[in-house]
């Protein structure tokens, strides 16, 4: 069944539609886009030529074969409708991945939701930490460990097979979240009281975590290895190799930022060749900071309407950051107020 799906696909890809749209969001990358608002688009559509199903994420986290199709859904709705995004796919397990190392109960979602699971913290919250401190590094194969792994080998074995898949159809990284989010998951809201009452419990579970973080996507790396100095996330293309997740963020002050986050984010960006930086909700006041980072290339926040998007774009563009995935209604209210983008945003 799989295979009729990957045959699909084999057959409507154009190598010059997918080389000519690689190409717009490299030169993008690289800076060396001449507009304001870059939002390419393929040529032409291709349509399927069977039906694809739907599988729900629920059924797909004990079924490589629901994963498959899923992520492959994807791309097969990207050729149909010619968009911009290029074609890609990930072991889609939520941000309960590193978590689930430490030995955290899933929480799953109701099935008609059609959304991602998360996890519960640990039993004792902040006071359970020592406990992981003790244990060092956990096994990789635990919880979600293996699952991942597992799927990244099943995507490259059967990609090898169709050389326009292998080609054109990326496996980016699975979301590792960043290290004060897994903390966050790790010991839910006792975390905010722990930063300011147990500072040297935290940094040492952030140094734990970040080793972790390493040492995951390592193993992942030797799966999956990376290409070359461009990555491709969530259909985008950006410098580096990472996609640092700082949502937990948005409830801290810079300064906390910077003494809590920066030095661990740093110390990722710098270990793997740099990347980007996802956030949702209100980031405007932590972005001058970020920027900061040696290695950030690029921003992609989900809310702007929670944002003083002239901040964002002073710690971003104008700091030669890009800034990715924004709303074309909030890079458009840009534009009508006359704000120089500098080749810098992209939008759908």
């Amino acid at each position: 069944m799989i295979e009729a799906y990957l045959e699909d696909l084999e057959n409507r890809i154009s190598e010059e539609v997918e080389e000519t749209l690689w190409q717009e969001w490299v030169a993008f990358t690289d800076d060396q886009f001449e507009g304001q608002l870059f939002s390419p688009r393929r040529t032409a559509p291709s349509a399927p030529g069977l039906d694809w199903p739907h599988p729900l994420v629920n059924d797909t986290l004990d079924d490589q074969n629901q994963m498959l199709l899923q992520q492959l859904e994807t791309c097969s709705k990207a050729l149909a409708r010619a968009s911009g995004e290029i074609l890609c796919v990930r072991c889609n397990y939520g941000t309960g991945i590193l978590p689930s190392l430490f030995g955290v109960e899933p929480f799953i979602m109701e099935p008609e939701l059609d959304t991602l699971p998360t996890n519960r913290p640990l039993p004792g919250g902040a006071d359970a930490l020592k406990q992981l401190l003790d244990k060092g590094i956990p096994d990789l194969n635990h919880g979600f460990g293996g699952k991942t792994l597992e799927m990244g080998q099943r995507f490259q074995a059967l990609f090898d097979v169709y050389p326009k898949v292998r080609r054109h159809v990326h496996i980016y990284h699975p979301d590792l979240q960043g290290p004060m989010d897994i903390c966050e998951l790790l010991c839910g809201s006792d975390l905010f009281l722990a930063l300011i009452e147990r500072e040297e419990l935290i940094r040492s579970t952030l140094t734990l975590i970040t080793e972790t973080y390493i040492e995951f996507m390592n193993a992942w790396t030797h799966l999956v290895p990376f290409q070359n100095e461009h990555s491709v996330h969530w259909a985008m293309l950006h410098q580096g190799h990472i996609m640092l997740r700082d949502d937990s963020a948005m409830n801290l002050s810079p300064e906390m930022f910077r003494a809590f986050i920066q030095p661990f984010d740093q110390r990722l960006l710098s270990e793997f060749g740099g990347g980007g930086l996802h956030f949702c909700g209100k980031g405007d006041h932590f972005l001058p900071a970020a920027k900061e980072m040696e290695g950030l290339h690029a921003v992609n926040l989900s809310q702007p309407e929670y944002n003083d998007m002239e901040r964002v774009f002073q710690a971003t563009v104008d700091h030669g950051i890009q800034v990715i995935g924004l709303s074309r209604q909030a890079a458009e209210e840009a534009l009508s107020r006359g704000r120089d983008l500098r080749g810098r945003l992209h939008c759908w």
